[in-house]
C-alpha cells in the first residue's frame, strides 16, 4: 500500500468542513458533512494498520518507497492525515483532538526537518522535482495552523503559518523552474500537479485561522492565486487525464476542497455578492469532483484493481 493512499484522507476530511461550514451559512443537513468526516476517520484508521503492517511484514518495499527520490515525500501524508483526523473529531472528544493534534504536528515537522536537510545537502536530479515536494513541510505547517488555531491555540498557529508560508514560497520558485525548463512530467506523475493548487488554497484557510473579521487583502489574494491555479489545471484536464484512472487523482482534492473552504469562510465572515455565487459554484464543483473520484476509486477497489493500478503507476 503506498503512503499516498492517505491524500484520500485529506480530501474527504476537506470536503467534510465544506458541508459543515456550508451547514452554518446555507442551513444544509448536518449528518452529511459529519457522515463524510466519519468516513474519513474510518479510512484513516484502517490505512494506518496497513501503512504500520507495511513497515512490520513488507520493510523492503517500505524502505524502497522511504528512499525514492519522488514517492518518499507521500509518506509526510501520514501525519498530515492525522491532523485532519484530529479536526474530525474535535467537536467530540477536545483531548482526543489535541492528542491527534500533537502526534500528528511532531510527525510532520520531523519529516518536513529530516526531508528538507537531506534536500539542502544537494544531489538531487532535477527531473525528480515536483509539486510532491509541498508535502516535505508547506501542507503539514498550513494544516497544523488550522487545526491548532481551531483548538483554541492562536499563537501557535502563527508560528506554523510562517513556516509553510515561507518554505511555499522557496519551494514554487523550484518546482515552476522544473516545469518550464524540463521535459513533461511523465504520465503517471501528471496527477500530482493537482497539489499545485494546494499551497495558496490551504494557506488561505491557514491565514483566516489565524485572523478574525471580514477577510483581509492578503486572505483576497491568496483566494485570487489559488483561483489563478484552478483555471491552469482546469486548462489542462485533457493532457492531465492521458491514463486510466488511478487513485493518484486525490491528489487535486485537497486544493479542490480547500479553495472551497475558503470561499465559504469568506461568506461566512460577511463578504456577499459576487463571493457568494463563487462560493455555491466552488461548494458544487467541490462535490461533484471529489465525489467523482471516490466512485472511481470503489469501483477500482469492487473490481480489485485498485493497488494494482498504484504499482503499475509506481513501476512507470
Amino acid at each position: 500500500m503506498p503512503a499516498s493512499f492517505f491524500s484520500m484522507v485529506l480530501g474527504l476530511v476537506g470536503l467534510g468542513s465544506c458541508w459543515r461550514v456550508a451547514g452554518k451559512i446555507w442551513q444544509l443537513p448536518v449528518w452529511v458533512g459529519e457522515s463524510i468526516m466519519l468516513l474519513a476517520a474510518a479510512v484513516w484508521f484502517m490505512l494506518l494498520l496497513l501503512y504500520i503492517s507495511k513497515w512490520l511484514w513488507a520493510r523492503e518495499g517500505a524502505l524502497v518507497e522511504f528512499k525514492h527520490p519522488i514517492l518518499c515525500c507521500f509518506i509526510g501524508l501520514v501525519p498530515v492525515s492525522t491532523l485532519l483526523v484530529a479536526l474530525a473529531i474535535a467537536p467530540y472528544s477536545h483531548a482526543s483532538a489535541v492528542a491527534l493534534f500533537v502526534v500528528g504536528a511532531i510527525g510532520q515537522l520531523s519529516f518536513g526537518v529530516y526531508r528538507s536537510g537531506q534536500f539542502w545537502m544537494g544531489g538531487r536530479k532535477p527531473e525528480a522535482t515536483t509539486p510532491v515536494l509541498y508535502l516535505t513541510g508547506v501542507a503539514g505547517s498550513f494544516v497544523s495552523t488550522i487545526i491548532v488555531s481551531s483548538l483554541g491555540y492562536r499563537e501557535w498557529g502563527v508560528l506554523f503559518f510562517g513556516m509553510g508560508m515561507f518554505l511555499w514560497l522557496g519551494l514554487e520558485s523550484i518546482i515552476m523552474q522544473r516545469l518550464y525548463l524540463l521535459e513533461a512530467l511523465p504520465k503517471p506523475l501528471r496527477p500530482t500537479l493537482g497539489l499545485q493548487l494546494a499551497p495558496p488554497a490551504v494557506g488561505c484557510v491557514a491565514y483566516l485561522s489565524i485572523t478574525s473579521g471580514p477577510p483581509d487583502i492578503f486572505a483576497q489574494m491568496l483566494l485570487g492565486y489559488g483561483l489563478l491555479q484552478a483555471l491552469i489545471l482546469l486548462r489542462l484536464m485533457p493532457w492531465l487525464f492521458q491514463q486510466p484512472f488511478t487513485a493518484s487523482y486525490w491528489a487535486f482534492t485537497l486544493g479542490i476542497a480547500a479553495l472551497t473552504l475558503a470561499s465559504l469562510h469568506f461568506v461566512e465572515r460577511s463578504m456577499t455578492g459576487m463571493m457568494e455565487s463563487l462560493a455555491v459554484l466552488l461548494f458544487i464543483g467541490a462535490n461533484i469532483a471529489i465525489g467523482s473520484i471516490a466512485l472511481g476509486t470503489v469501483r477500482l477497489l469492487l473490481r480489485g484493481k485498485l493497488l494494482q493500478a498504484a504499482i503499475s503507476a509506481k513501476a512507470d
